[in-house]
């Protein structure tokens, strides 16, 4: 082992109980896991489901498995037994987190709810992720990524221009949650050792993305009585776009007064800086779809290496339109090493995104491979001093 493996890490000494499934509560943590956490992940006999998605070189170690699920021990319980719980119930007894994203309904008939978990853990920081708030009529919905874009505005937001109502490519609402419930367990784990007190944390999808969009969208109608408009108007042009240059596509973004002043001198055009639509970046918003056309006119008179070289000289923000597919070649992500090379012991070479947090304290490392469906279930509850007849008791057949 490296030194840089064996250095303390945030979340040492921390253990987690991990009975998640599909992508944001396996992000959440994985990112405890990446910052030293001690991650047990409950699994059916069939896996988690993303295991079942392909490509991938052996039964239950999908792409998505090998990321999500590093930095972690997977063990099988069958939950509807009496022995499967109470192994639960005796890990929750060793355990400082307990996360899961099961419906409310589902976690009160296994027997593990917050209340059945505080009885033998009662400091224990138990998070509840699920699709809306407890509190709400909407509670016992079933809530997946694209549900969450529709119910909390962000897919109507694309009609705004003229589009009919859309969902980003990305499983954004699962990613926005993952990071949510990551960093309200952080939280919860300092209030414990503030008072030796544990939580109940919940955090919902639908609020969670909700709040995100209306960071710069309530705008105007954040004041009592609203003033118009409610949203952020740049963003709602259809000029707001990638601009085509001589010979491909860029982010060319003044931004400041000074932006627009070196941009327009550039294009031999300084006047424009004057201008009264454009003087300022209150009446650049309201001309935004007179400016941004202009931009688009402009940018494509130069080639995206002249583009590149004359924000680099004169700072204005720009940069070319990178495909997602190749940004492990671009030199600044291949130069920090978002994407490296592992060997794992049963799938072969893969590659790692690292986590995009780093700390001077401790490099990150991957300290275990994302594991088998159920590899550490012996190893685990042997631990609590399971004996072999008990532990096949707790697994299912």
């Amino acid at each position: 082992m490296s030194d840089a493996a064996v250095k303390p890490r945030p979340l040492d000494g921390v253990r987690v109980l991990d009975l998640t499934s599909v992508v944001m509560g396996p992000m959440a943590t994985r990112i405890m896991g990446d910052l030293g956490a001690e991650v047990i992940k409950v699994e059916p006999a069939e896996g988690d489901f993303m295991r079942s998605f392909v490509p991938k070189r052996s039964e239950g170690m999908s792409g998505f498995t090998l990321n999500l699920n590093r930095n972690k021990r997977s063990i099988v319980l069958d939950l509807k037994s009496e022995a499967g719980k109470q192994a639960m119930l005796d890990l929750a007894v060793t355990c400082d987190v307990f996360v899961t994203n099961m419906r409310a309904a589902a976690i009160d008939r296994l027997g593990l709810s917050y209340e059945a978990i505080r009885a033998v853990a009662p400091s224990i920081v138990y998070v509840s992720a699920n699709g809306f708030g407890s509190d709400g009529p909407y509670a016992a919905k079933a809530a997946y990524d694209d549900v969450i874009q529709a119910a909390s505005g962000l897919a109507s937001m694309f009609g705004w221009m003229g589009d009919e109502p859309a969902y980003m490519p990305s499983i954004i609402a699962d990613k926005v949650t993952g990071l949510h419930i990551a960093y309200a367990t952080m939280a919860a784990l300092y209030r414990r050792a503030v008072t030796g007190e544990g939580d109940h944390v919940e955090v919902p999808m639908a609020e969670a993305l909700a709040a995100f969009n209306l960071v710069e969208h309530l705008n105007g109608h954040t004041l009592i009585p609203k003033e118009e408009p409610f949203s952020y108007q740049r963003l709602l042009t259809k000029h707001r776009r990638p601009r085509r240059t001589l010979d491909g596509w860029v982010c060319v973004l003044p931004y400041t007064n000074k932006n627009y002043r070196d941009f327009f001198a550039i294009m031999g055009r300084p006047e424009l800086a004057a201008d009264p639509r454009f003087c300022d970046v209150n009446v650049r918003i309201d001309n935004v779809d007179e400016l941004y056309a202009i931009l688009d006119e402009m940018v494509r008179t130069k080639s995206t290496a002249e583009w590149m070289d004359l924000c680099d000289e004169y700072s204005i923000p720009g940069a070319p339109i990178v495909e997602l597919e190749h940004i492990g070649d671009d030199p600044h992500f291949n130069a920090v090493g978002l994407l490296t090379t592992q060997t794992h012991p049963t799938e072969g070479t893969y590659q790692v995104v690292k986590d995009p947090v780093t700390f001077a304290s401790s490099p990150s490392v991957v300290r275990r491979h994302a594991p088998k469906i159920g590899q550490h279930t012996q190893e685990v509850l042997a631990e609590l001093g399971y004996s072999d007849e008990q532990i096949a008791a707790a697994a299912p057949d």
